[in-house]
């Protein structure tokens, strides 16, 4: 039986063990189309000898650019790897310069982009890199194609070296490079081995309640982040089948079409889904409505493992029947589990599925640890609201006397590539990874992550503020989409924010008030500045009179990755929104 050291041992498990007639299924030209386990690694060993073929040698760097997930990706992973050679991820939608940047830090010498926006992004730079040649995924005019790799190692007589170069990998070997998508500065390039990444799938396959062979999966979070990167070997672990998402914009489209068992998500997405249903629910009138709403209260005080009491369960399995079985049919109505990651999930979001029925499962983790430290777990009263789980076994996690969480174990990163500098100041003496996260253990050993430790401000007044604690509380309203509280060095903390426009329309029709088409109306206008205040008010109960948000300016533009806003992982870029909205910040403490 195979053991599973490298990262590539995954697929040759699933084939001993519950080889699956659609390992991989990705949709091409309006059709869904498999890879069975034994095709996927047909592919990746043609893959592995086109590769030799162009001389890579081990420790050759090798960069995937791709806009969506798909079958290719996941075929020139397990070829490279087999290699020898390392693996480049690299997120689609940041700047030129920041490909320019990772492809020659890296020192990549091939690159394997997606589609032509990707190809014309590269294009750009591709004379200031190393690159020895591009290959494209899509047939594209003017590209080589992937599929002349394939071509080059269709004949087999090389395949003894393939197996010599799969020998000669070491578990404690680089296997990628990832370069975090930093709110700051230039990306740093994490190294993680083949040991890093299989730890953490191994001990993280103890937290998810799959059958071998049985669990149909979605996956659309990029693959080019180490959540669903890690995510996917451990479906190919479990002989989940995989299917890759369009788009994000069809992604209600393929849920009805896969009727997955299991999703990743990250919070913003499961916002927007809570905020369609909230939506939907309101328009539907009559007694139907005045249902929804008792199902979604109901769902809101939701406590698990019955803690409720009796006339609580009664309540709630009737609500399942009536309005919260429709919610899982919009999802496929087969969904068991969401696993959540990359920011904190309010606790609201974690409440109401769960009684829908559709548990999330919030974890916790960073690239530098391959990602998971700790995640929830429904079985065995291993799932709390409002923490990110249990530790993992052999996962080390102690709190420092600021409240930083520190950790070691199998799953931490080797260091920064080329940056002892970096890595030196990440790890202690002791071993130990700064995660820059403030935290705490409670009793059962649920870890709960309260605030980011370079994020916390002081005011002038020398009162600590936690913003993102704030922000979570506040991003509950239906009437703000996105808001980032400022503050450091001035005499109050305030808000910059960017509302819901779509459900401030909604409520200004029913309102009967006038307002003009655009954003900019919207946000000047000031009956809504005043309903947004209410929210405000509401909100800043639950903090002591430092903490309140004293002001606020609402902001006319959709934050996106691609207006700088958000990182590729969908995290504020605090200082881009400052620099953005300089005259609000400035309004906001009149200068």
């Amino acid at each position: 039986m195979t053991e599973i050291k490298r990262l590539f041992d995954f697929p040759y498990y699933q084939l001993e063990n519950a080889p699956l007639e659609k390992s991989l299924v990705t949709k091409v030209n309006g059709k869904w189309e498999a890879l069975s386990t034994r095709e996927y690694l047909d592919k990746a060993n043609a893959v592995s000898r086109g590769l030799l073929r162009l001389g890579i040698k081990p420790n050759d760097k090798i960069a995937i650019i791709s806009s969506s997930n798909r079958t290719e990706w996941n075929v020139m992973d397990i070829g490279i790897l087999q290699t020898g050679a390392q693996n480049v991820p690299i997120y689609p939608t940041i700047s030129e310069n920041d490909y320019e940047y990772v492809l020659n830090h890296s020192e990549a010498i091939y690159c394997f982009v997606s589609d032509k926006e990707v190809l014309d992004k590269l294009n750009s730079i591709r004379n200031n890199t190393a690159l020895k040649g591009v290959y494209c995924f899509d047939e594209i005019s003017g590209c080589d194609n992937w599929k002349e790799i394939l071509e080059l190692g269709k004949d087999e007589s090389n395949q003894e070296e393939v197996e010599n170069r799969k020998n000669g990998v070491d578990e404690n070997d680089l296997a990628t490079l990832i370069y975090t998508s930093g709110t700051t500065g230039r990306p740093k390039g994490v190294m993680l081995t083949h040991k890093n990444i299989v730890s953490d799938v191994l001990l993280s396959s103890d937290r998810v309640p799959f059958e071998f062979g049985k669990f149909v999966a979605l996956s659309f979070l990029p693959v080019c982040h180490i959540f669903e990167r890690m995510i996917l070997y451990l479906y190919q672990y479990y002989s989940v089948e995989i299917h890759f998402a369009e788009s994000i914009d069809k992604i209600s489209d393929n849920l009805k079409e896969v009727k997955p068992h299991v999703i990743t998500a990250v919070p913003r997405l499961l916002e927007k889904v809570y905020d369609k249903i909230i939506a939907k629910g309101s328009t539907v009138g009559g007694i139907k409505q005045k249902m929804f709403f008792w199902a979604v209260e109901l769902g809101l005080e939701y406590e698990p493992y019955g803690a409720n009491g009796w006339w609580y369960e009664t309540q709630l399995s009737l609500a399942r029947k009536l309005v919260f079985s429709k919610w899982k049919e919009g999802l496929g109505g087969r969904i068991e589990l969401i696993v959540s990651g990359s920011a904190a999930l309010q606790s609201r979001l974690a409440r109401v599925f769960a009684a829908a029925g559709i548990p999330v499962m919030e974890g916790y983790g960073l690239t530098e640890t391959s990602p998971v430290i700790a995640v929830n777990d429904q079985r065995n009263k291993g799932f709390k609201i409002g923490t990110v789980g249990k530790v993992l076994k052999n996962v080390e996690v102690k709190i420092a006397e600021d409240g930083e969480i520190l950790t070691k174990g199998p799953n931490l990163m080797k260091g920064y590539y080329k940056d002892k500098e970096k890595t030196a100041e990440a790890i202690n003496e002791d071993g130990y990874f700064h995660t820059g996260d403030i935290g705490e253990l409670d009793a059962e050993g649920f870890l709960k992550i309260t605030d980011r430790k370079k994020e916390m401000f002081k005011t002038s007044g020398g009162k600590y503020v936690a913003p993102q604690i704030i922000e979570n509380q506040m991003k509950q309203s239906r009437f703000i989409d996105e808001l980032m509280v400022i503050g450091e060095g001035e005499k109050m903390p305030a808000a910059l924010i960017q509302p819901n426009f779509e459900f401030l329309r909604e409520w200004a029709h029913r309102k009967n008030i006038e307002i003009g088409p655009s954003n900019k109306d919207l946000v000047e206008n000031e009956q809504v500045k005043e309903r947004i205040q209410e929210e405000i008010d509401f909100y800043n109960q639950k903090f002591g009179s430092w903490e309140k948000v004293k002001r606020f300016e609402l902001t006319p533009d959709v934050w996106s990755i691609e207006g700088e806003h958000l990182t590729p992982t969908m995290k504020l870029k605090r200082r881009n929104i400052i620099k953005l909205y300089q005259k609000l910040y400035d309004n906001i403490y009149e200068r």
